[in-house]
């Protein structure tokens, strides 16, 4: 997630700057052809071309506006993650019988807290998993560099990739040997968790109204990784994703062709003028496709991704607190270079 209050010209460069390119290459190729060879036959006139921007702008800002629905969405899913986990280790310390006051009923509810912790590490860590439609799977020269920018996350951010180190931490050695045998840890992280209330309530730790609040909130907690799912392994419609940018690229092309005699009018030197002018308009197309293109994909490791370290050591540490744990928290993962993961 980009934190700085602007998208700094860094931040932009790093997303479309090898754009200006050929868009400056193009723009220039006409422009010079028009000069040399006054090639009035190539031009386009301007009616048609400003149908095409606004057909382009309208198909665009629908992708963008779906895109933002998915990353929106995905951040309701984190939020209702952080607030369900409150409320199930709040009730599961609150919810009492006189036998709760028993040294291994405690060390039981921690081990419970533990083990959400790790669910949500261990979540996080299946979420990342690249699919074939990322931008990080992409194949030659676009798919090295968003290789490259996961690469700068990793580095600049040590946490990212120690999920099993977390693991370690808050889960048995039992649950740890049993990881390999499951698709989906995280599901068998929360049965287990769904087995231990039962256990619970079957020694009158807790009642059976407690088991089923509790259970409410474990069943909360297969809703929303059940949802972050959807997002991860459907994707947005192809047929839309990829025909915004065909769309643009059709309009970049036709871009020079209609300005170029229109710029003409003002002398040889408007001939040369207008490449900046057609470099900018395209530009700003690139932009809105861009800024579409990596907000639909809000767990694929990149800048523009939910920020899903952060949320999950702002849980671990509220939860440790929580069950009185004060000494060696971990420290809040902070932003750097303008973004948080």
């Amino acid at each position: 997630m980009i934190t700085t209050k602007y998208f700094n010209y860094k931040q932009i460069a790093n997303l479309a700057g090898l754009h200006l390119v050929w868009l400056t290459a193009w723009s220039t190729f006409v422009a010079a052809i028009y000069y040399f060879f006054q090639w009035q036959w190539m031009t386009i006139p301007l009616v048609p071309l400003t149908l095409v921007g606004t057909a382009v702008a309208f198909f665009v800002g629908f992708k963008s506006n779906q895109a933002y629905d998915r990353l929106w969405e995905a951040r309701k899913i984190w939020g209702a993650i952080v607030n369900s986990s409150r409320s199930f280790t709040s009730m599961l310390y609150a919810f009492d019988t006189e036998k709760g006051e028993m040294h291994y009923i405690k060390d039981f509810k921690k081990q419970l807290v533990y083990r959400h912790i790790a669910w949500l590490y261990t979540l996080r860590e299946q979420l990342l998993i690249p699919t074939e439609w990322e931008h990080i799977s992409l194949e030659r020269h676009f798919g090295s560099i968003n290789f490259k920018r996961h690469r700068q996350i990793k580095a600049g951010f040590p946490d990212y990739v120690r999920t099993h180190l977390f693991q370690q931490k808050y889960l048995s050695e039992d649950e740890l040997q049993v990881q390999e045998d499951y698709k989906n840890f995280a599901t068998y992280l929360n049965s287990k968790q769904a087995k231990d209330l039962n256990y619970l309530k079957n020694k009158k730790v807790i009642t059976d109204f407690d088991q089923m609040q509790l259970q409410n909130c474990l069943n909360d907690f297969y809703d929303y990784q059940g949802q972050a799912e959807r997002i991860k392994k459907f994707p947005s419609p192809r047929q839309f994703a990829n025909s915004g940018f065909i769309f643009i690229v059709i309009f970049i092309i036709l871009l020079p062709l209609g300005l170029v005699s229109e710029f003409s009018k003002l002398g040889d030197w408007g001939i040369w003028t207008c490449i900046p002018f057609c470099v900018i308009v395209g530009w700003i197309y690139i932009i809105m496709e861009l800024v579409g293109d990596y907000s639909e994909n809000p767990f694929s490791g990149l800048m523009f991704d939910i920020p899903m370290l952060s949320i999950c050591r702002t849980i671990e540490i509220d939860l440790l607190q929580l069950i009185g744990e004060h000494d060696d928290l971990p420290e809040p993962i902070a932003a750097k270079n303008g973004v948080l993961v």
